[in-house]
């Protein structure tokens, strides 16, 4: 059964380190959630370490101005680790390919450093993706053509973001784990560093321990997100409780006739990705 808490603080004495997710959780691509923001610094001051965890397909470093443009204050985090991170283990290992590169060029700081080429689809060694070059238009029709050379030609897929979606002001975009699942659908390898998987969740555990300077006890370790496939799976495949935020990608999925999270609906949500969550909130507040 899943605990519907009135807010982050009735879970203060239950746990040391928050792992949250950014985008669906603190913002939406467009502006930042003030009171999660306030919830997330009351419990740094307050409580203990809150490591970021975020899907982005860049390294952290390059994120971080990104957050600040949309008024996520420092004083709301205590380290950030991303999947780009994560995954330019991945790539380093394969480099220098060639590789078939798909996503914008907001994503080359994944790159930078790593002596990876890049070439067409038929003379690469295997692909790389961030997510459609044009999040705002294309589907991940547009790419079913190229992706079908690429599984015909047996290239695995290194994918920096897990994520099919987010959301973006109003709208929800393609990422790309939406571009993962089709490829995998055509009979190619996928290869993901990113939430639910492993490399993410060791880098993350890693600077929890190093920001509480002693060993970390996992069942004092919660993870906060808005993605059932991704932030919710990711935590129980990793033995953390997991709080659920319903409003983010899921929309109004998860609430009843009177705008209020009703358990049985966030039960159901969860139950047809076959995981459960520790708890639930609409939205992420103190």
């Amino acid at each position: 059964m899943t605990d519907l808490p009135a807010g982050l603080s009735t879970l203060r004495d239950r746990y040391d380190v928050l792992l949250c997710d950014v985008w669906g959780v603190i913002h939406n691509g467009r502006e930042s959630w003030p009171a999660a923001c306030a919830a997330l610094a009351r419990w740094r001051a307050e409580v203990g370490p809150v490591v970021l965890i975020s899907n982005s397909p860049r390294p952290a470093s390059a994120v971080i101005a990104q957050l600040d443009g949309l008024g996520v204050p420092r004083e709301a985090w205590s380290a950030f680790v991303t999947s780009g991170d994560a995954t330019r283990v991945l790539l380093s290992e394969r480099a220098p390919g060639p590789a078939w590169k798909i996503g914008p060029d907001r994503d080359w700081p994944l790159y930078e450093g790593l002596n990876v080429a890049f070439s067409p689809v038929e003379e690469a060694a295997f692909v790389t993706v961030t997510g459609p070059d044009d999040d705002e238009v294309e589907t991940p029709e547009d790419y079913r053509a190229r992706l079908q050379v690429a599984a015909a030609r047996g290239l695995p897929m290194i994918c920096a973001n897990p994520d099919r979606v987010v959301q973006r002001g109003d709208k929800l975009i393609y990422c790309g784990g939406s571009l993962a699942d089709l490829y995998e659908s055509l009979g190619g390898e996928v290869l993901m560093a990113g939430k639910p998987f492993t490399p993410i969740y060791e880098l993350s555990l890693a600077e929890g321990e190093a920001l509480l300077g002693r060993t970390l006890d996992r069942s004092r370790v919660l993870c906060i997100g808005d993605g059932v496939v991704t932030d919710v799976k990711g935590a129980a495949d990793h033995g953390l409780d997991c709080l659920f935020i319903a409003q983010g990608i899921h929309g109004v999925k998860a609430l009843g006739d009177d705008e209020k999270l009703h358990p049985d609906k966030v039960a159901g949500l969860l139950a047809e990705e076959g995981v459960t969550a520790a708890y639930a909130m609409a939205d992420l507040v103190w």
